[in-house]
């Protein structure tokens, strides 16, 4: 893994939210009550945890968002002029609350529901009030907690400036033709690619996408084809505790070595260790690394 002398440049378009979550000793079944152990709250959203990852990374990092006009969003806010990320376009909208997520975890497995709210506002004028950015930058990372006519623009205005793009296809759901075309690389979860991409097979999925999909699973594994073979990496260190936000995670590391110019198979095991390290903190911003971790 090299990194260069230039920062790169990042655009991130995508959500935020407060994640309140309850740790358990069992996830409950239908009907059932159960009692937690412990209850706490978190910042996250993907678009979020993927700016304060590729920020603490090296990046200049500009966010494209939506929060409501609470003190949620106000929180959400000061983190991440706190993580160093440009909020200058972040919206605030009084048509809703600011996003939230209700995780229940039990022994490393989670229970996760997202409410939008904020997020649903985001829209393609919000994008094009960051038209001159587009042209400066290295790359754009989306997700899917936005909705899909916001992804969509968002990719078509990177590839008409030349500019790379990333996707985090999660949450999962049927993505267009148009966008596999244009994207440079997509990530993706192992039980979700028949979602996005229909019935076809993992190895013919990622035969026919060669070097641009990379499909995870919950060991911190992440398999693609190189064009010749099937690559297969996995770092599942004894400290893996916490996996919220370790798709994030993943997609920020391979983002930044992307961006210094990594080989892909760099750029993938980058991405494992970037994700492994997260997974050691509560939450899904809070154990992300920092560039500092590496260069000393």
């Amino acid at each position: 893994m090299k990194f260069s002398s230039e920062q790169p440049k990042i655009i991130v378009v995508g959500s935020s939210s407060i994640d309140l979550v309850l740790e358990t000793d069992k996830l409950p079944l239908p009907n059932e009550t159960v009692l937690a152990v412990n209850s706490d709250s978190y910042f996250g959203g993907k678009g979020a945890n993927q700016a304060v990852g590729t920020s603490r990374l090296g990046a200049s990092v500009y966010f494209i968002g939506c929060v409501g006009m609470d003190p949620l969003g106000q929180q959400i806010m000061r983190n991440l002029v706190g993580e160093s990320v440009n909020v200058g376009f972040v919206h605030e909208t009084d048509k809703e609350s600011t996003g939230t997520a209700y995780v229940t975890t039990c022994k490393g497995n989670a229970a996760i529901v997202v409410v939008p709210a904020a997020n649903k506002y985001l829209s393609k004028s919000h994008i094009d009030e960051a038209d001159r950015y587009f042209h400066t930058t290295d790359l754009v990372l989306v997700q899917l907690e936005v909705s899909m006519d916001v992804v969509e623009y968002t990719v078509k205005k990177a590839k008409k400036y030349g500019k790379r793009v990333g996707l985090y296809a999660s949450p999962a759901m049927r993505i267009s033709d148009e966008i596999i075309e244009n994207v440079d690389f997509i990530v993706a979860k192992s039980s979700e690619l028949y979602i996005i991409f229909g019935e076809e097979k993992r190895e013919d999925v990622l035969t026919k996408y060669f070097n641009k999909v990379f499909v995870r699973d919950d060991t911190n594994s992440t398999i693609y084809f190189d064009g010749t073979e099937m690559k297969y990496y996995r770092n599942d260190k004894d400290e893996t505790v916490y996996k919220m936000g370790m798709g994030d995670a993943f997609t920020s590391g391979f983002a930044i070595a992307l961006c210094h110019g990594n080989s892909v198979e760099d750029c993938v095991k980058f991405g494992n260790e970037v994700s492994s390290r997260v997974s050691r903190g509560k939450g899904s911003q809070t154990g992300l690394p920092r560039i500092s971790d590496f260069l000393s």
